[in-house]
C-alpha cells in the first residue's frame, strides 16, 4: 500500500473512493433480505380445470351483452371477409372475359374491368348506397347522398342495425359495393371486342351509379318488391344482381350488333376461338372460390347453421351446373365443349343465388342441374339469333338468374311464383329498358362501335396503344 501510495495521482484516486465509501449505508445481511412471499396455493392434483366455468366467468364480467357482442365480432369480421372474396371475384371476371376473347383485345378487356370496380364503388359511396337503403321512400326512387358517418355507436356495437344484421354501417357499406360493379362487368363481357371504350366508361358510371341501386332498392331497400303481400324472395341476387346485368348487356348487345365476321352471309356461324382456354378456366375457378363470399356473406351474420348450408347448397349446385352443361353440350354437340362446362359451373352459381338459404341438399343438385342444361341451350339460341356474346354472359346471367327467382317458389316453401315472376320481369325489364335508351342515346350521339379498321386490328392498339403480350 505505501509504494501504491508514492504516486501522487493514486493517493488522489485513493481519497475519492474513501469519500464516496462514506455515504454507502452499511446494514446487516437480515435488512438485506426481501420480506418472504406467500407461497401460492396449488390446486389440488385431483381438480380439473373447468373451462367453461372460466369462459361464464369472463362474459360475466363484460357484461349482459357480452355473448351478443362476441357473435356480434365474428359476423362483423366474416363480414369483411366475405367482402374481400367478392371482390376477388373481379379478378375472376377480368381473367375469364380476357381468357375468351382475341389475343388483340385482351389489353380493353383488362382496362374495362379496372374501370368498371373503380368507378363501381366510388359512385356506390357517392349516391348508391343512400339510394339502394333510402329508409322510408315511396318504394320506387329515392336517390341518395355521399354515405355519412356509419358508425353507430362508436362504430364497435351492434347499434347500426341491430343483432339480425350483425354489422357495422362502415361493414354493410363495403359489402354491398362489391356487388355495385357486377352488373357493369356482366355488359363488359358481352359486348367486348367492338365496343367504343369511351362510350362504354360512360354506360357504366350510369348503369352502376343510377339504374343498379334504384333496382335494388325495390327489393332490398324495402321498397315495391319487398311490400308485397308475399314478399319477393332473393337471397344474394340472382334476379337483382345477376339478371339486371344479364338483360342489360342483351339491350346493349342488340344496338352494338355482331363482331365482324361472326355471321356468313349465307346463313352459317364462324367461330371465333378464345386465345386462351387456361385464363377462362382460372377466371371461372376463381369466380366459384368469390361466390362463398357472395353467398355467404348474404347470411349478414356468422350463424353456424345458415352459413354451413349456404356453402353446401351454392357448392353441390356449382358442380352439377358443370355437368348438366357438359352432359348438354356433348348431346346437341356431340363433343364435350370445354367453354360450355366451365359457364355451366357459372350457370348452377347464378341458379342457387336466389335460394341457397332456404332449399335442401337434394333441392340445389337439381338447380344446379338444370340451369346447366339451360345455360347451353341459351347460348346455341342466342347464336342462332345472331345475337353475339363472346362470353356467353346473357345466357349465364340473364336466363339462368330469371330460373334461380323462379326455383325459390318450385322448391322453397311458403313462396309465390307469381311474386317471383313479376320480380324477375320488373327488374329485367328495368335493367333492359335503361340500358337500350342509354346505349341508343350513345349511339346517336358519339358512336358505341369502333370502325372497322380498328376492330380488325384490335382494340389493344387502336384503343390503347398496347398489346397484352411481349415478344
Amino acid at each position: 500500500m505505501k509504494k501504491i501510495l508514492k504516486y501522487p495521482q493514486l493517493k488522489v484516486i485513493f481519497a475519492i473512493l474513501c469519500g464516496m465509501m462514506s455515504f454507502v449505508p452499511i446494514t446487516n445481511a437480515e435488512d438485506e433480505a426481501p420480506p418472504a412471499e406467500a407461497t401460492p396455493e396449488v390446486p389440488a392434483a385431483d381438480e380439473p380445470e373447468d373451462p367453461v366455468a372460466d369462459y361464464k366467468e369472463l362474459l360475466e364480467g363484460q357484461g349482459e351483452y357480452a355473448e351478443a357482442y362476441d357473435f356480434f365480432t365474428t359476423s362483423m369480421l366474416w363480414t369483411v371477409i366475405a367482402a374481400a372474396l367478392v371482390f376477388l371475384m373481379h379478378l375472376g371476371f377480368a381473367t375469364l372475359e380476357s381468357g375468351l376473347c382475341q389475343q388483340k383485345n385482351v389489353v380493353n378487356v383488362l382496362f374495362k374491368n379496372v374501370f368498371i370496380i373503380s368507378i363501381g364503388i366510388v359512385s356506390y359511396a357517392v349516391i348508391g348506397f343512400n339510394t339502394h337503403y333510402p329508409g322510408d321512400f315511396n318504394g320506387w326512387l329515392s336517390f341518395g347522398s355521399m354515405i355519412g358517418d356509419l358508425n353507430a355507436d362508436g362504430g364497435n356495437t351492434w347499434g347500426y342495425g341491430g343483432l339480425a344484421l350483425a354489422m357495422t354501417g362502415y361493414g354493410d357499406f363495403i359489402f354491398q359495393a362489391m356487388f355495385a360493379a357486377t352488373g357493369a362487368t356482366i355488359v363488359s363481357g358481352a359486348v367486348a371486342e367492338r365496343v367504343k371504350l369511351s362510350s362504354f366508361m360512360i354506360f357504366a358510371v350510369l348503369f352502376v351509379g343510377i339504374a343498379y341501386p334504384v333496382a335494388g332498392s325495390w327489393h332490398w331497400g324495402g321498397g315495391y318488391l319487398a311490400s308485397l303481400d308475399v314478399a319477393f324472395k332473393d337471397f344474394a341476387g340472382s334476379t337483382v344482381v345477376h339478371a339486371f346485368g344479364g338483360f342489360g348487356a342483351l339491350a346493349c348487345v342488340l344496338v352494338l350488333g355482331p363482331r365482324k365476321g361472326k355471321y356468313q352471309s349465307d346463313g352459317s356461324i364462324k367461330p371465333i376461338p378464345p386465345h386462351s382456354f387456361p385464363l377462362a378456366a382460372i377466371g371461372v375457378f376463381l369466380l366459384m372460390f368469390g361466390w362463398y363470399g357472395f353467398n355467404g356473406g348474404s347470411v349478414l351474420s356468422a350463424e353456424p347453421g345458415a352459413l354451413g348450408l349456404v356453402f353446401t347448397t351454392t357448392t353441390l349446385a356449382a358442380c352439377t351446373g358443370a355437368l348438366g352443361a357438359i352432359a348438354t353440350s356433348w348431346l346437341t354437340m356431340k363433343k364435350p365443349d370445354l367453354s360450355m362446362g366451365l359457364n355451366g359451373i357459372l350457370a348452377g352459381l347464378v341458379g342457387i343465388t336466389a335460394n341457397a338459404d332456404v332449399v335442401s341438399v337434394g333441392d340445389s343438385l337439381l338447380i344446379g342441374l338444370i340451369a346447366g342444361g339451360i345455360v347451353v341451350v341459351s347460348i346455341i339460341a342466342f347464336d342462332k339469333a345472331k345475337i353475339d356474346d363472346p362470353v356467353g354472359a346473357i345466357s349465364v346471367h340473364g336466363v339462368c338468374g330469371i330460373w334461380g327467382t323462379i326455383a325459390v317458389a318450385i322448391f322453397g316453401e311458403g313462396f309465390s311464383m307469381a311474386t317471383q315472376i313479376k320480380g324477375a320481369v320488373l327488374v329485367s325489364a328495368f335493367a333492359f329498358g335503361f340500358a337500350f335508351i342509354v346505349f341508343y342515346a350513345l349511339k346517336a350521339t358519339i358512336g358505341v362501335r369502333v370502325t372497322e379498321e380498328e376492330e380488325d386490328r384490335g382494340l389493344d392498339i387502336s384503343e390503347h396503344g398496347q398489346e397484352a403480350y411481349g415478344e
